[in-house]
């Protein structure tokens, strides 16, 4: 009896998730700006889609990154929501060791991508505005897909190893997990195994693209600075500058999210658990509901489509 029950808790068929531990009977009211933030995202970001696809001036490598960023954001986004909310609606708790090593794939897997299109996004201005007569010859469309099946590859195999570490590990403590989806180390904590090279791995690629990809963009935020200061007159600096506005802001939600909810998790000992899981499902939430906002009040391309597409539909 001992040996099947160790049998079962070394390779665990299925976990369970808590939710938000400590606030069980709020679940349901906390459910409520979480599926507004979901559907916010998602009809934003399938609106940034179609407008892309049917407008014929916007299909260039600044929206096409945008696409590429809004497909990013649908995926991640829809990775943990609709788990969470059966958790919270149907006390849904259990899930697959499988599905959880695959949604645990997804999340960190398009946290990376997503910051790699975000770089991508920073070249494309700097060529825009520090050598824009060459903009068209160097950002040309199979180019542009390269960078995004770059910047795809790269999230796959740095997060690959996180599914591969955590499927070997043994689980003989708990299948419990007190979260509302399979954060990487909220897993492998659960392993009766020395999990240092999970955790300091985790560590390293965290550390390596922030870094990487802030120093990226830092750099060509510079040159682009650079380049605007030259610029002869007020108009013409303020307008360059404009175009940058978007890519910025978004910028400044995603990182400044990330970094919020690392140092929460990492060094707030004293913060509650159910302020951490909140934190985590804020981080995943916020950006893809904000950045179809962003571009769509700051871009005016998009601005005009959108506004020709309602007064359409009414008239």
């Amino acid at each position: 009896m001992s040996d099947s029950n160790m049998t079962d808790m070394t390779n665990p068929s299925t976990f369970i998730l808590l939710g938000i531990p400590g606030l069980e009977v709020a679940h349901v009211w906390i459910s409520i700006p979480f599926c507004a933030m979901y559907a916010i995202a998602v009809l934003g970001n399938f609106t940034i889609l179609f407008i892309v696809k049917t407008e014929q001036s916007l299909h260039g490598p600044m929206y096409y990154f945008l696409c590429m960023l809004a497909i990013t954001d649908l995926v991640l986004s829809t990775s943990i929501l609709p788990k969470m909310l059966s958790i919270f609606w149907f006390n849904s708790r259990e899930i697959d060791f499988s599905a959880c090593l695959t949604q645990l794939y997804l999340i960190h897997c398009f946290i990376v991508m997503e910051s790699g299109i975000l770089v991508a996004m920073a070249f494309d201005r700097y060529v825009a505005i520090c050598d824009p007569l060459r903009h068209s010859t160097i950002l040309t469309n199979p180019i542009v897909a390269k960078i995004g099946l770059a910047a795809g590859l790269r999230g796959g195999m740095l997060v690959l190893p996180y599914v591969l570490l955590a499927r070997q590990w043994p689980y003989c403590r708990t299948n419990i997990i007190p979260h509302t989806h399979c954060e990487h180390m909220a897993v492998v904590k659960l392993a009766c195994a020395d999990i240092r090279v999970s955790s300091y791995y985790g560590l390293s690629v965290a550390i390596l693209v922030i870094s990487m990809d802030v120093l990226f963009i830092a750099v060509s935020y510079i040159q682009i600075l650079r380049a605007i200061f030259s610029l002869p007159t007020k108009d013409a600096r303020l307008k360059t500058f404009g175009t940058c506005i978007s890519h910025l802001c978004t910028i400044l939600v995603f990182y400044s999210s990330a970094l919020f909810s690392s140092l929460t998790y990492r060094f707030g000992r004293n913060v509650p658990l159910h302020f951490h899981v909140l934190i985590a499902n804020v981080y995943f939430l916020v950006p893809p509901m904000l950045n179809p906002i962003i571009y769509g009040v700051r871009t005016k391309q998009i601005r005009d489509r959108l506004l020709r597409l309602f007064t359409h539909k009414g008239t």
